[in-house]
């Protein structure tokens, strides 16, 4: 009955903020019991194609179902991470850490005013409500680079206007006002909740108090000094209002878990009681996004000009390796054989698309079900996989996953 309860608040919640944002269900993709997403990042299609370094990977995109036409919206990480749960960018075009709790500040879909990282924005006010998001333009020249050669957006053609009725909620919200179940598991996400946590090595958080941890080093050890495994930026839930308050227990932060421990990845695969739609989110080692002050494997890439020549191969390799892993442990779960399961390994961008390189990226399904070893040259983006997965629960779209020009994965998610 409590649980019941709750899904009737949340319709009430959603009848007060309007359904107009929603359209209708999706068709085109048969029904899904499970979906596992991986994201990967910062790097194109043809960077991680044919690439040595990332056996598995390959021979995955050959065995599964790959798009050979895929692109991420904008840039950078988080505005795709929103964009693939909750078909908007919600005026955020910034990687900045949420202003965690805050009542005073304003949304960026109530200003209008997109946070971006040029001009410098505060941190991300928790998103809720209904407003404006930020526009897409096909070149953007002003944010993360200024001037020519500038930044190009999805396939440089396209773009996307500001919209006036976009929904600040998530796929998380659909799926249990629908009495389905999500999770998201980030690796090295610390022991304990994830609230106020930026960053994290899995141990140490931007939230450490160094100066109580005895003896002192010389020079002592400062939060500059911790490997940014787990990053918020890769957590969009976290930048919602209804999870930071946690007033619903199946809307917050018991949602969130690392790979390791009781209630992880690991611990939930081996038991078989896994959520609906699980958001796997690798740390930025083993997500092949990488970090300064690493080990040499997990190095940034030296030069990331849009070749394979500019990558760093041990990131590349340790990337592979991971999702091998994944794959290995989703595939082995009791869970994938029971229902109809999916499968979706994307890459959250390819970082820099300085023209001429495009936002183009690797995107691959894996059925439990149906034909595989396909390929589709089809025009799809992030907002093409939302659109598919709410088809796939038999959820109403969301923002620009509603929109004519998103197209559904029909072909690779296999058609009812």
């Amino acid at each position: 009955m409590k649980r019941v309860a709750v899904v009737l608040a949340v319709l009430a919640t959603f009848a007060a903020t309007g359904l107009a944002q929603e359209g209708a269900v999706p068709k085109g993709v048969p029904h899904l019991d499970h979906v596992f997403l991986i994201m990967m990042e910062n790097h194109g299609y043809k960077q991680i194609l044919h690439n040595p370094n990332a056996p598995f990977t390959n021979q995955y995109a050959k065995s599964a179902n790959l798009a050979t036409n895929y692109f991420a919206v904008a840039h950078p990480s988080l505005t795709n991470y929103l964009e693939v749960v909750g078909g908007s960018n919600f005026g955020i075009h910034s990687d900045n850490a949420p202003d965690w709790h805050s009542t005073t500040c304003s949304t960026n879909l109530s200003t209008g005013i997109p946070n971006t990282d040029s001009p410098p924005s505060p941190n991300i006010c928790p998103i809720w409500g209904s407003g404006t998001d930020a526009a897409t333009p096909a070149l953007d020249c002003t944010n993360e680079v200024t001037g020519p050669p500038c930044e190009i957006n999805l396939n440089g053609n396209a773009s996307y206007p500001a919209v006036s009725t976009t929904l600040g909620i998530t796929i998380a919200e659909q799926l249990v006002a629908a009495g389905k179940t999500w999770k998201t598991y980030q690796e090295s996400l610390p022991l304990g909740s994830p609230d106020l946590v930026n960053y994290s090595d899995g141990n140490f958080t931007n939230n450490t108090d160094f100066t109580k941890i005895n003896p002192q080093l010389t020079p002592p050890l400062t939060t500059a000094d911790i490997v940014q495994l787990y990053a918020v930026k890769h957590n969009p839930f976290a930048y919602f209002q209804d999870v930071q308050q946690g007033g619903n227990p199946f809307v917050s932060y018991a949602n969130m878990a690392a790979f390791d421990g009781a209630g992880g990845l690991w611990s939930d695969l081996g038991s078989g009681k896994v959520s609906n739609f699980s958001y796997i989110v690798p740390n930025q080692c083993n997500d092949q996004h990488g970090r300064g002050n690493g080990t040499a494997f997990c190095n940034f890439d030296p030069n990331d000009n849009g070749t394979q020549a500019g990558l760093n191969p041990a990131l590349i390799r340790l990337g592979d390796q991971a999702l091998q892993n994944l794959v290995a442990a989703i595939h082995g779960s009791s869970v994938w054989t029971k229902g109809h399961n999916a499968i979706v390994v994307i890459w959250d961008e390819n970082d820099y698309s300085v023209a001429p390189n495009i936002n183009k990226v690797v995107a691959l399904v894996d059925t439990n079900y149906g034909l595989h070893e396909q390929q589709s040259s089809t025009y799809y983006t992030h907002f093409s996989l939302l659109r598919s997965i709410e088809g796939g629960f038999g959820l109403p779209c969301l923002n620009h996953a509603c929109d004519a020009s998103t197209n559904t994965i029909s072909d690779l998610f296999g058609e009812p």
